[in-house]
């Protein structure tokens, strides 16, 4: 009886972690470029209460005799399925259509990636650079900041969609190349990146390298997409199933444990 209490807190302990990765899906369903999470779990270790010879002639049975010891999160996996675009009046609001990833300089100078192109042109000093929301600047191919000359204002900027470059247009209407082209980038086990707070990830062992879409050819490109945002790949039905099912599994190890209390009291009542 006292496995079992510690199999239902084992449980309980679980579920609770189930519901909490729910909770932030639910929290972070408008946030863009969100990827929803799933909890995975794993069996603890068994006990074996009987061999497959501990008959008393010694004959060998079909199976043995187990017992588990409850249950364990094994990962919190996010799952990197395309999320909805919808439209945005900004002209520095991009959409990635497949695998890519956007490349940001964070704060301590390090590279992360993100699928939130949520980007604006902010003055840093003398320059103008694209950057997110929270002032990180966004990288291009070369893994340089996304610069305007001091003669161009961020209104006559142009993208091009397909080669994914800058340019600007000048008083007279001619184009010119900025030099820049945004980078994207790939992963070979994408849910291996480690996720950061304000929707950054960060390169892990599991996730490898990152993969410029424009210089290996084995990677097939995605499209960028401006004056759109990609929404959170967050299913409402589905997450409130999940935690109706969550709840039920709380209650029911609860209920375990409940149970072997009741069990050990009868027990101790046996000798009165």
């Amino acid at each position: 009886m006292m496995r079992s209490l510690w199999t239902g807190a084992s449980g309980m302990i679980a579920q609770q972690t189930n519901v909490d990765t729910i909770a932030n899906n639910l929290s972070n369903v408008n946030t863009s470029g969100y990827k929803a999470e799933k909890t995975e779990f794993k069996s603890l270790l068994y006990q074996t209460l009987q061999t497959k010879t501990t008959t008393a002639n010694g004959e060998e049975k079909p199976i043995s005799a187990q017992v588990g010891l409850g249950t364990r999160v094994a990962s919190n996996t996010s799952i990197f399925t395309q999320g909805a675009l919808t439209a945005n009046d900004s002209s520095s609001a991009f959409a990635i259509q497949g695998n890519g990833l956007f490349a940001i300089k964070g704060p301590d100078g390090e590279t992360y990636y993100t699928r939130n192109g949520n980007f604006q042109w902010a003055r840093d000093g003398a320059t103008v650079s694209l950057c997110t929301q929270e002032g990180y600047h966004v990288l291009d191919s070369n893994g340089a900041n996304i610069v305007l000359p001091a003669n161009v204002n961020s209104e006559s900027v142009v993208f091009d969609s397909n080669s994914g470059q800058f340019g600007y247009k000048d008083n007279a209407g001619a184009y010119h190349a900025l030099n820049h082209r945004i980078g994207i980038y790939q992963f070979r086990n994408t849910a291996g990146l480690e996720k950061q707070s304000n929707n950054l990830l960060a390169v892990t062992e599991a996730s490898g390298e990152a993969m410029s879409e424009y210089t290996n050819n084995n990677l097939e490109r995605s499209k960028v997409v401006q004056n759109y945002l990609e929404a959170s790949n967050v299913q409402l039905a589905d997450e409130m199933v999940n935690l109706i099912v969550a709840q039920r599994a709380y209650e029911m190890n609860s209920k375990v444990i409940t149970t072997s209390d009741d069990m050990l009291g009868i027990a101790n009542q046996l000798k009165r």
